[in-house]
């Protein structure tokens, strides 16, 4: 059975607080959602404070955020996206907590998005562009839920300009450079040969790094050739995890075509955890005692493996984007089937993330094009031109020279 319940401020006359709980909407039906209870909380809360405004006249932003807006964005995300979002509400609170709501001016945004901006060593917060642009913007909808439940007129934040976005190039390993990674890779070793699967299977499929530890045996179709994304991992450690039954975007549910090299590698490795009691088709891929794997355990495979080789390390997600370089400068992959293996919405998804790498794959095409079509033209005009003299002698600049009728006769 869902409900609501919050506190909506202290009543003015009795000094008391103002609470509110219910199990039915307005029209006396029971909540089946979450959603639907939250639904109802906000259109209790906006018909409250329009005819009772002066109760939260004076709230501050940290009392908004602790009442109002923190429960009410819990009930609209992902756990894992509230707990990664929960370090900026604090930090928020820290910034603003104190202030009135009403009082936040422009100033006061304006200097938080210089701190921003600033490296550590200055004063700041030290932040790349991209994720500064996403605290700020993080920030400013803070104030749009205070503007659309009427504590404020307006939002004061929108007459500052946003942090734009900067185009992060994630690092990644050619071909070559993969090779020469698990080259130092010793198989014969239960771990190792762990790591070298991940590895391999990161690399050759291009699954997001949360896809592929979510990633059971029942997912993975050793006779007809194909592995199943349909599954994202909620992690909070190797005993703490659940398996949600969707991926990041909708179109991330997909079936991955593989390889008879990649096929013969998760054979052997099956068979290998087996001799260990494990492999089952409810047994995850990547394991070597039954729980699930970390992404820090990924970043220092990655760390230990390419430092040996002598190769640049890179983040767990390049590994996805090794996987699109290795389709497009050994395959010449189109878009379109890039798109599909990724799991983007669309190819233009495609594009925005990985048009670099289509830098210089159309020189295969122009030694193509190369006698194609051989120069063969007219020995003479085949059309009349009309107009003015001066375009006729333009047309005729550079001709060679005609031979006369008699000289041709003769001839």
């Amino acid at each position: 059975m869902y409900f609501y319940q919050t506190e909506l401020g202290i009543d003015r006359i009795t000094g008391r607080r103002v609470r509110k709980k219910a199990r039915k909407d307005l029209t006396g039906r029971p909540f089946k959602t979450a959603m639907a209870a939250n639904r109802e909380l906000t259109r209790v809360k906006r018909e409250y404070y329009q005819v009772n405004s002066y109760a939260n006249y004076q709230m501050t932003y940290r009392e908004y955020m602790e009442q109002v807006y923190i429960p009410a964005y819990k009930t609209e995300v992902e756990e894992s996206t509230f707990a990664v979002r929960q370090g900026a509400f604090v930090q928020f609170c820290d910034r603003f907590g104190s202030k009135q709501l009403r009082d936040i001016n422009i100033e006061d945004v304006q200097n938080f998005r210089t701190f921003l901006l600033t490296d550590t060593d200055e004063g700041g917060a030290g932040y790349s562009q991209s994720y500064a642009s996403l605290v700020f913007g993080m920030f400013r909808k803070t104030l749009d839920r205070a503007v659309s439940l009427q504590y404020l007129d307006f939002n004061v934040s929108k007459r500052i300009k946003a942090i734009p976005k900067s185009k992060a190039i994630v690092p990644y390993w050619t071909a070559n450079e993969f090779k020469a990674v698990i080259k130092q890779i010793y198989i014969g070793n239960f771990l190792e040969n762990l790591y070298f699967v991940m590895l391999w299977v990161y690399f050759m499929t291009g699954v997001r790094v949360n896809e592929g530890m979510a990633l059971w045996w029942s997912d993975i179709d050793l006779d007809n050739k194909h592995l199943r994304v349909h599954h994202m991992l909620y992690l909070k450690s190797r005993t703490d995890w659940t398996r949600k039954d969707y991926t990041k975007t909708a179109d991330g549910k997909r079936t991955i075509a593989l390889d008879d090299t990649t096929v013969d590698v998760l054979r052997k490795w099956r068979e290998r955890q087996k001799q260990a009691g494990l492999g089952h088709d409810d047994d995850f891929v990547f394991t070597y005692d039954g729980l699930p794997m970390i992404k820090s355990t990924l970043a220092r495979v990655i760390q230990r493996y390419a430092t040996a080789a002598g190769v640049k390390p890179i983040q767990g997600k390049g590994l996805r984007h090794s996987h699109a370089s290795y389709l497009i400068n050994e395959f010449n992959v189109s878009v379109l089937v890039l798109s599909k293996r990724l799991g983007h919405s669309g190819p233009d998804v495609t594009l925005k993330n990985y048009s670099h790498m289509w830098v210089g794959a159309d020189t295969a095409i122009v030694e193509q094009m190369e006698g194609n079509i051989k120069v063969d033209t007219a020995e003479q005009s085949s059309v009349k031109f009309n107009g003015n003299q001066a375009i006729k002698n333009l047309s005729e600049l550079g001709a060679p020279p005609s031979t006369p009728p008699e000289s041709r006769k003769d001839a």
